[in-house]
């Protein structure tokens, strides 16, 4: 692994070499159908589709994104004997950084990749994921089912897949230049399946089917019931609009589905870990939890899915909201369960271009947890931020967040954290 780290170093180094000699003769990083890693992609959901074409050849955009924290939270529990907490005191956490490669390979054809150089739970670089993206048939025959391909998107990949539009805000590693808040939802929908997504967009309606073998981490190996994996169904129906000059609104609703999958990982997926580090974790464990303060209401072996996305955008002022049912059972259970996640955020964006931001956000969480307890999780979230300049965002949140209903035996029981940290992203 660490000589693929060199390798992709040097790739990185050569590619940004040759970028920067051909910046020389023109600057030109715009791609088709393409949703911006700058501040561009602020509010973009789904990358544009877009039919007038620029393509002159293929056209590799070689980009990346650097995200650097200063953690100042403190955390604490009822403090049982054999429950107690590793301290946590203030400083910087581990920089991170993404590489992405963006190919325009043919007229209305386009490849993503993304690399972690350097994240939390992984010391080495490694694929977070990627897709092929088709807005256009010109390569099976010019012109060939144009009528249809200018409302219609096929994407086919080891990919984030498209489940609600949370994800679109998230920060993903090191690339948080689109997220206002620092941390992500506590219940964080999130994972990379092999399959396939086909859109139809036109006059503001959104429709999307996609469906995935259901697993994280592929293989061929066959589990405890002689399956190598299962099946995962993914929708999504939803309208947006500019209706106006100051009035964007937006409603999608999104369903994840399984029947029978060897680990459902939807809440677990992201292996770049929670953005709050050392917190809520025991005082005797070695390692980092690094999922620690997200929550997994651990529906591993059957998931249904469903989330609401309310979006509004006033001049300078918007609304993101979510509201999500997730609902099903690990392999040894005999009954559901149901865990129900909402989330506002309020933001005002302010300034000559809205380079400025000041926001709020409430999450709760209510779980029949797999211990058996119903459980709450509640997080409260102020944020300011800066835009220096579209690649470069400085922000500050505060955040709190309390465990409730957590027995005795929980690590979580009667837990708290509370306190402030400031991130500097970069992405281009």
């Amino acid at each position: 692994m660490r000589t693929l780290g060199k390798l992709l170093v040097m790739v990185f180094a050569v590619c940004m070499a040759g970028q920067v000699q051909a910046q020389q003769i023109n600057f030109n990083r715009n791609l088709d159908n393409f949703r911006y890693p700058d501040k561009r992609g602020v509010n973009v959901f789904e990358a544009p589709k877009d039919t007038l074409s620029t393509f002159d050849g293929v056209d590799v955009r070689v980009g990346g994104s650097f995200a650097l924290q200063y953690q100042a939270i403190e955390n604490e529990n009822a403090g049982l004997a054999g429950y107690e907490l590793k301290e946590a005191g203030s400083n910087f956490n581990l920089a991170t950084a993404n590489m992405d490669l963006d190919v325009a390979l043919y007229d209305g054809v386009r490849m993503h990749l993304r690399t972690y150089l350097s994240s939390r739970h992984h010391n080495e670089p490694y694929v977070k994921g990627g897709y092929f993206q088709v807005d256009k048939l010109d390569f099976i025959k010019e012109g060939f089912l144009e009528d249809l391909m200018q409302y219609t998107t096929i994407r086919i990949g080891h990919m984030e897949n498209n489940y609600g539009d949370a994800h679109f805000r998230r920060s993903d590693n090191a690339q948080a230049l689109h997220n206002p808040f620092v941390g992500n939802l506590i219940m964080d929908a999130f994972t990379t399946e092999v399959g396939a997504e086909v859109y139809y967009r036109r006059n503001g309606f959104i429709g999307m089917v996609g469906f995935t073998n259901g697993k994280l981490n592929q293989d061929v190996e066959e589990d405890e019931t002689g399956k190598t994996g299962g099946a995962s169904f993914l929708a999504k129906l939803g309208y947006d609009k500019q209706l106006n000059d100051d009035l964007r609104v937006r409603l999608t609703g999104s369903l994840y589905n399984t029947g029978y999958v060897s680990h459902s990982y939807l809440y677990s997926a992201d292996r770049a870990g929670a953005r709050y580090y050392d917190l809520m974790q025991a005082l005797e464990s070695e390692g980092d939890d690094f999922r620690a303060t997200r929550y997994d209401p651990s529906l591993m072996n059957n998931i249904t899915a469903v989330m609401i996305n309310p979006f509004v955008k006033y001049g300078g002022l918007e609304f993101f909201g979510t509201v999500e049912m997730a609902k099903g059972k690990a392999s040894f259970e005999t009954d559901e369960r149901t865990a129900m996640q909402y989330a506002g955020e309020l933001i005002y964006r302010f300034g000559a271009d809205e380079d400025i931001y000041v926001g709020g956000r409430y999450n709760l969480v209510d779980a029949e947890d797999i211990s058996g307890e119903d459980v709450t999780i509640d997080r409260f979230q102020i944020a300011a931020g800066w835009f220096m300049t579209r690649n470069i965002l400085l922000k500050a949140e505060y955040v709190v967040q309390n465990y409730n209903d957590f027995g005795a035996t929980s690590i979580l029981n009667e837990g708290k954290f509370d306190g402030a940290m400031v991130e500097a992203v970069i992405s281009f």
